[in-house]
C-alpha cells in the first residue's frame, strides 16, 4: 500500500483520509489550521458525521492515520498527495481555486520524488492542466509527477459508507504509471469489483459537476411539480412514487421540500454555469434549477403567511436548521433565507436542531434563540415550521405538540408528518405538494 498525504481536514479530507487508511494505506491528514489538528490529535471530530469518529479512532489506533500541521513534511514523506481543500463560490459564481493553487505551489517546493497529485476537491474542468503549469513553473527539482482527478461523491450523513462502499470510483489519469498507483491505493475496492471509471482528467472533472447538477435539477423539478400539485389537489408523493418506478428515472432525489442546500449543489451548479459561459455554452436547464431552488424558499414563506398573514410579533418555532438530516452543516441551508424572511416580518423565531444550532449561530445568526429541546422551542408558538427531516421530528407526538402551542398552525416543509394525524388533532397545516390531500 502507499504513503499518502491528504491536504485539508474538512468534510471531504477527513473522510477521505480515514477511509484510505482503512484500506491499509499510511495516511497523514494535514492542515494549516493548527486548532483543527490539535482537536483531531485529542481524538475529537470537528464535524458531525455518522460513523466517522469510529473510523478515525480505528485507524489512529492501528497506526495508519495521523494528523499534522507541517504540510511540507507530509508532502515529502508521501508518494500520493490528495488535495481536499475547499472550493467555495468565488466572484461571479466561479469556483474559488485559490486554496487549491496554493497547495499546488507548496507541493512544487517539496517535490523530492515522483509523486501522484490527486485532486479530490471539486474543481472546474481544466483545473488539472492549471495545476500542472503551476507545479512545472515552481518546482526546484527535476522529479516528475502526474496529476490525477478523483472526484468525491460523498453524501453528508452517509459519507463513511459512501467512501467505503461507493457506487463507483472515477479516476482521471494521463499515464499508465499514475493509473497503476491509484489502483493500488483503492485496491480493496478493485478486489470487491466496485465499478471503476478510468478516463482522462477533463472528463473526470466534468463527471462530478454533471452528477451534482443533474441531481439538483431533479430536486428543483419535483419541487415545481409539488407547487402545481398544491394548486390542483394532487399528491406529489404519489406522483414521485409513480415516476420513480420508471427505471429511466429512479426514485432518488424526487423528494419535495424547501430546496437544496449544503456545501455542494449550490456552488457546483453555479460553477458549472460559469464554466459553460466561458466556453460559449449556456446551461439553461441548470440555471433554471438554480432559479427554481431560490424561489422554493419563498414558497415556504408564503405557506407560513397563508396560515399567519400578519407575522409581526408572532412566535414561529423553526424545527431543523441543517440543510439535511444527520449533519451539522448549515452552508446554504434553506433555513437561512427562510429565517431571514421571518425576521424581516418582525416574527419572533425560536429554533431547534439536534446538532446544527451552534453552527447556525456562529455563521449566520449570532442572536438566534436556539432551544435545547423541541418542547422549549414550540411552547407558546403561533406556528411550527419543520425544515429538516430529522428522525425525531418524524416521530413528533402531534397530540402533545398541540397542547404546547398557542395556535395549532404547522408548515411541514419536508412532508414528514402524518396528514391523517394533523387532521385528527385539528391542525391548520400546509405541506409541500400534498396540502389538500
Amino acid at each position: 500500500m502507499r504513503n499518502i498525504c491528504v491536504i485539508g481536514t474538512g468534510y471531504v479530507g477527513l473522510v477521505t483520509g480515514a477511509g484510505l487508511a482503512d484500506f491499509g494505506n499510511e495516511v497523514i491528514c494535514a492542515d494549516i489550521d493548527q486548532t483543527k489538528i490539535d482537536v483531531l490529535k485529542k481524538g475529537e471530530i470537528p464535524i458531525y458525521e455518522a460513523g466517522l469518529k469510529e473510523l478515525v479512532d480505528r485507524n489512529v489506533h492501528a497506526g495508519r492515520l495521523s494528523f499534522s500541521s507541517d504540510i511540507e513534511s507530509a508532502i515529502r514523506k508521501s508518494s500520493v498527495i490528495f488535495i481536499a481543500v475547499g472550493t467555495p463560490i468565488g466572484e461571479g459564481g466561479d469556483a474559488d481555486l485559490s486554496a487549491v493553487k496554493s497547495v499546488a505551489q507548496t507541493i512544487a517546493r517539496n517535490l523530492n520524488t515522483y509523486k501522484v497529485i490527486c485532486t479530490k476537491s471539486t474543481v472546474p474542468v481544466g483545473t488539472g492542466s492549471q495545476l500542472r503549469v503551476i507545479i512545472d513553473s515552481e518546482r526546484k527539482t527535476d522529479h516528475n509527477f502526474d496529476i490525477v482527478s478523483n472526484p468525491e461523491f460523498l453524501r453528508e450523513g452517509s459519507a463513511v459508507r459512501d467512501f467505503l462502499i461507493p457506487d463507483r470510483v472515477v479516476l482521471g489519469v494521463n499515464s499508465g504509471k499514475s493509473e497503476s498507483i491509484m489502483r493500488e491505493v483503492y485496491r480493496p475496492l478493485f478486489i470487491n469489483k466496485t465499478p471503476m471509471v478510468i478516463t482522462n482528467i477533463p472528463t473526470a472533472e466534468m463527471i462530478k459537476y454533471a452528477s451534482n447538477a443533474f441531481l439538483a435539477v431533479k430536486i428543483s423539478f419535483i419541487n415545481e411539480m409539488a407547487n402545481l400539485a398544491d394548486k390542483v389537489g394532487a399528491d406529489v408523493h404519489s406522483i414521485a412514487h409513480a415516476m420513480g418506478l420508471d427505471g429511466r428515472i429512479s426514485s432518488k432525489f424526487l423528494h419535495p421540500g424547501p430546496g437544496f442546500g449544503g456545501s455542494c449543489f449550490p456552488k457546483d451548479t453555479e460553477a458549472l454555469v460559469q464554466t459553460g459561459l466561458k466556453h460559449d455554452v449556456k446551461f439553461q436547464v441548470v440555471q433554471a434549477a438554480i432559479n427554481a431552488n431560490t424561489f422554493q424558499r419563498q414558497i415556504i414563506l408564503a405557506k407560513v403567511k397563508e396560515l399567519l398573514p400578519a407575522l409581526d410579533g408572532k412566535h414561529i418555532a423553526v424545527l431543523g436548521l441543517a440543510f439535511k438530516a444527520n449533519t451539522d452543516d448549515v452552508r446554504d441551508t434553506p433555513a437561512v433565507d427562510i429565517i431571514r424572511g421571518l425576521l424581516a416580518e418582525n416574527a419572533l423565531v425560536k429554533a431547534y436542531d439536534p446538532v446544527a444550532s451552534k453552527n447556525m449561530i456562529k455563521y449566520y445568526f449570532p442572536d438566534l434563540d436556539c432551544r435545547p429541546t423541541v418542547s422549549e422551542a414550540v411552547k407558546g408558538a403561533d406556528l411550527v415550521l419543520v425544515l429538516t427531516e430529522w428522525n425525531e421530528l418524524r416521530g413528533l407526538n402531534l397530540k402533545d405538540l398541540k397542547g404546547l402551542l398557542k395556535s395549532p398552525n404547522i408548515v411541514d416543509a419536508r412532508n414528514i408528518l402524518s396528514i391523517d394525524d394533523l387532521k385528527k388533532y385539528g391542525f391548520n397545516y400546509r405541506n409541500v405538494g400534498r396540502s389538500t390531500v
